[in-house]
């Protein structure tokens, strides 16, 4: 299978024929076997299953976080598989930004630093079209920029990490159980921020859940189960 282009449009990551494994011999532990998946330029997609169905090692391989035993990766025409973990990470700095399922704000900097952080970390260049303050306005904390993460609610600290990702203008927005750890009320509403940055931006955008209301908001549906895809819905 080719990851290069299809009818439908560019292709920018996708896994051929990719298994991963822990361990060797009789304790050896399948995390992924033989995923074949590819992502279009402004695709969503969930990926859903039960807990230990495979999700978040699918989202770690896509974005390079974690090389696969077998099969081949690709972000664009580059296979991850035959890099090693700082060629990885250049890659992804490159445009794969990550919403894990805490936000892993750093504890001691504001708002306004930990985007900042960001930033730099991922090399974005100062004074360009959205700088933190910007960032954070467009997720509704213009008001927050000099609030630690202790003065911040859940769902507050979860929006700095949307806006720390799209500081690094990501072509792709890999997002782990984004709203594991909100209410109900509060999870809809980063759900629907999300949902709403990714069509003003138009990245591709890669969610992981468990639950089926969220999976079915998005254009295509991805069911993992035992490392395995059992199965693929596509809602548009």
């Amino acid at each position: 299978m080719s990851l290069i282009a299809t009818a439908m449009g560019t292709v920018l990551a996708g896994c051929e024929n990719v298994s991963v494994t822990h361990g060797r011999g009789d304790a050896h532990v399948a995390a992924l076997t033989d995923i074949d998946l590819r992502i279009q330029a402004g695709d969503t997609l969930a990926l859903w299953g039960p807990s230990g169905s495979g999700k978040t090692s699918l989202l770690h391989v896509l974005g390079g976080l974690q090389p696969a035993s077998t099969g081949t990766v690709r972000w664009k025409r580059e296979a991850l598989s035959s890099l090693d973990a700082a060629a990885r990470a250049r890659v992804r700095a490159g445009g794969i930004a990550y919403v894990f399922q805490g936000a892993n704000l750093l504890p001691h900097f504001t708002a306004y630093e930990n985007v900042a952080f960001a930033l730099h970390a991922a090399h974005v260049e100062p004074g360009g079209a959205l700088g933190p303050a910007d960032l954070l306005e467009l997720v509704g904390l213009g008001g927050k920029l000099d609030s630690v993460p202790a003065e911040l609610s859940g769902g507050e600290a979860q929006r700095v990490a949307i806006a720390r990702a799209l500081g690094q203008q990501p072509e792709l927005l890999l997002c782990d159980e984004p709203t594991g750890h909100l209410d109900l009320d509060t999870g809809d509403r980063v759900l629907n921020l999300i949902d709403a940055v990714q069509q003003e931006f138009g990245f591709a955008l890669v969610t992981a859940t468990h639950d089926a209301d969220v999976a079915a908001r998005y254009q295509r549906t991805v069911e993992l189960l035992d490392g395995r895809i059992v199965g693929e819905v596509d809602h548009r």
